[in-house]
């Protein structure tokens, strides 16, 4: 072959290669932007927007800077029926965002019962720990959001688990004054007597915080 053959044989395999990298380049691009569009469409509560762009190929994992996916964002904003659209898409239930929040965390903080029970039956992790330490168990307890502290005790989750400084579910719900979620811990086996990392028991707590009804019912769970 002649320089000038190979010459012409190198212009058309660089043009090759530049038209297929350009061809991949734009379909990165195109991904990208129904991912942006998605995630746009979940921030504003738009589930019509979410499906067109599951539609055109948005990743149902895709995630914002924050780390969080349409799902995480639908928990966060009490969106149940966007929430269940993504579990049903197949959204990883256990991919966190940055700051270690699952969905679960997120379900159970909202006190969204129905996507709690999707999470778990998809396999969720209801042991996860965020990076502060705290657990689907520990938001549900703290927020007051009874039932899904118990679905979390039918699920596994010991009731007596000791969480970051010792605190207990018992201890997290005694610190906010939520009585009933409190009795239903007592009911399921909480031991008021066991204490944290500073020697206060959940009774402690709650006196700290004067919270009538949780002291009373803890006074009473402590009598012989």
């Amino acid at each position: 072959m002649t320089d000038l053959g190979k010459l012409s044989a190198r212009i058309v395999t660089a043009c090759a290669l530049m038209t297929a990298c350009a061809g991949f380049g734009a379909a990165w691009s195109q991904d990208l932007g129904v991912n942006a569009r998605m995630l746009a469409a979940a921030r504003a509560g738009d589930e019509t927007g979410v499906a067109r762009a599951l539609a055109e190929g948005a990743s149902v994992n895709a995630r914002n800077r924050l780390g969080e996916t349409v799902l995480i964002i639908a928990l966060k904003n009490d969106k149940a029926a966007l929430a269940q659209r993504m579990i049903d898409a197949g959204t990883d239930v256990n991919l966190a965002a940055v700051n270690g929040v699952t969905p679960l965390m997120a379900a159970a903080h909202a006190g969204m019962l129905d996507a709690s029970k999707a999470l778990i039956a998809r396999g969720a992790d209801v042991s996860a720990v965020d990076r502060i330490q705290k657990t689907a168990m520990t938001y549900a307890a703290g927020q007051g959001n009874t039932a899904i502290v118990q679905l979390l005790l039918v699920s596994g989750v010991d009731v007596n688990a000791l969480y970051a400084h010792d605190l207990t579910a018992l201890m997290w719900a005694a610190g906010y004054g939520k009585t009933d979620t409190a009795k239903a811990l007592l009911a399921a086996g909480a031991r008021p007597e066991l204490k944290d990392d500073r020697g206060k028991t959940a009774l402690d707590i709650a006196r700290e915080g004067s919270f009538a009804d949780t002291i009373k019912l803890l006074e009473t769970a402590r009598a012989p």
